[in-house]
């Protein structure tokens, strides 16, 4: 095979800087490149929210309250979040595609030892889904950089629109996925043996295909070079454009974490209110909720990355005010979502597809924010620094908060109560605190535009010349 380096592509008018070289197989490669790693992606999410889908049998399983049943997703996210910023250091410096590789299989691996884990040895099973977490950090502070070195302008941002697609998409199929396979085979644990098999296959894919191009290519930013960690760091937390998109992406991890993690049992009790029925599951209710999650993440990805595509030519500051847009209105879509379940099932479903709608409007922009006040040596300590805090403060604590709220106020109420509706009015008033965390995203946003513009440009310069002459700032 022919040994050159892989084509970028640019989109005309957007980066005049960009490196634009005629097509080719390469340019092929280039998308199989992004394709692969949506496939992981997928995987990636379809994994984190398989234990979602069968809470009620892992409740069952295990003899484990609400507080303990959210700690199985704060301990993923713990090992996710604490070795992203070594793999983003590494990413910065050494090979990507086999930093990729070693961790999704051990991913893999750990997501299959999980499923063999007996009632009497729970905290194994937060021990694994922590190691979990380590695997797929390796892959999510790496991956954009990968589609950033490939791509420049609109057609970078319609790419990251389609990696990050499979987010939704993928956190719906786990639901889906996990009640299906669980109510087919009578045991909640084959849920988890379903992404193992498919991890493996994406080892091979990223070794035999995955195009891994010199750091700031696409952008003909080669010549800007790495700096000491501690730098990066210290650069990075003087960025306000960054600090801010971070702060503000740490609210719709945490408004997303809690959502998705107990929308599904909350909808169970409030439907088993309604109708009287007390036999209904959670493995329907999860089937719904994931259907909704998937068209709903559809739908908010797509508008997001479009109007920002189109926005953005006339104002820098549009992304950032997009994603405040979509915070502001997904909460009160949250807030008349939480107080109708027991009432209203099918208005509650609606308002919850709405509110996850504006939701997603976020993903890919935040990413290409990142991107684009950020230099390339530094991006994958970005993306990983963004991880730690989003999730440090976002959806690593949130699915533990709020069902340790609701246990509290549970403890608050007499017996003369049955067991839904203590569930789901503790529930209820637990997951009220998502719509003030909206709110509080979408002003952290309204702050970023402020900066957003002089960072960019800072970075911009910074590419075109020989020397990092304008840090993007602080």
């Amino acid at each position: 095979m022919e040994n050159r380096p892989p084509t970028v592509l640019s989109d005309s008018g957007t980066d005049s800087f960009a490196v634009s070289l005629p097509p080719s197989n390469t340019s092929k490669r280039s998308y199989i490149t992004v394709a692969i790693l949506f496939f992981v992606n997928l995987l990636n999410y379809i994994d984190r929210f398989t234990i979602a889908g069968v809470l009620e049998d892992v409740e069952v399983y295990y003899g484990i309250d609400k507080s303990m049943q959210g700690l199985l997703q704060t301990m993923f996210i713990i090992g996710y979040m604490l070795f992203a910023p070594l793999f983003g250091y590494l990413g910065d410096r050494y090979s990507r595609k086999l930093l990729m590789c070693i961790g999704i299989f051990f991913w893999s691996l750990m997501s299959l030892a999980g499923s063999f884990i007996p009632p009497h040895l729970f905290p194994l099973l937060l021990v694994i889904r922590a190691a979990v977490g380590v695997g797929e950090a390796s892959y999510s502070t790496i991956a954009p950089t990968i589609i950033s070195d490939l791509f420049t302008g609109k057609r970078r941002s319609q790419m990251l629109g389609l990696f990050y697609f499979a987010i939704p998409v993928g956190s719906g199929l786990g639901y889906m996925i996990a009640s299906g396979v669980a109510k087919a085979s009578g045991h909640w644990q084959w849920a988890l043996r379903v992404t193992p098999g498919f991890g493996l296959l994406s080892v091979l894919l990223i070794a035999l295909f995955l195009v891994d191009p010199p750091r700031g290519s696409a952008e003909g930013g080669q010549h800007v070079s790495s700096t000491s960690y501690l730098t990066d760091l210290k650069s990075l937390t003087r960025n306000r454009s960054f600090v801010g998109g971070t702060f503000g992406f740490t609210c719709v991890a945490f408004v997303a974490g809690a959502l998705s993690f107990w929308a599904p049992q909350f909808m169970m009790y409030g439907i088993r209110l309604n109708t009287g029925n007390h036999e209904i599951g959670q493995t329907e209710v999860s089937f719904n909720f994931g259907l909704i999650t998937v068209f709903a993440g559809i739908l908010g990805v797509g508008l997001g990355s479009y109007a920002s595509q189109r926005l953005r030519t006339h104002s820098v500051t549009a992304d950032p005010i997009i994603c405040a847009l979509g915070m502001l209105v997904c909460a009160p879509f949250l807030f008349f979502a939480i107080l109708a379940s027991r009432y209203y099932p099918g208005v509650t479903w609606a308002f919850i597809f709405f509110a996850e709608v504006f939701l997603c409007l976020n993903w890919a922009i935040v990413a290409d924010m990142v991107l684009y006040v950020v230099i390339p040596p530094r991006r994958s300590s970005a993306e990983a620094f963004q991880i730690l805090a989003s999730h440090a403060l976002g959806d690593a604590i949130s699915p533990y908060v709020v069902g340790a709220v609701a246990d509290a106020i549970k403890r608050s109420y007499s017996d003369q109560y049955d067991g839904d509706w203590n569930d789901w009015n503790s529930l209820q008033d637990s997951l009220y605190i998502t719509t003030f965390v909206a709110l509080a995203g979408a002003l952290c946003f309204v702050v970023t535009s402020w900066y957003i513009d002089a960072d960019k440009k800072k970075v911009d310069d910074a590419i075109r010349g020989s020397a990092e002459c304008g840090q993007p700032s602080m």
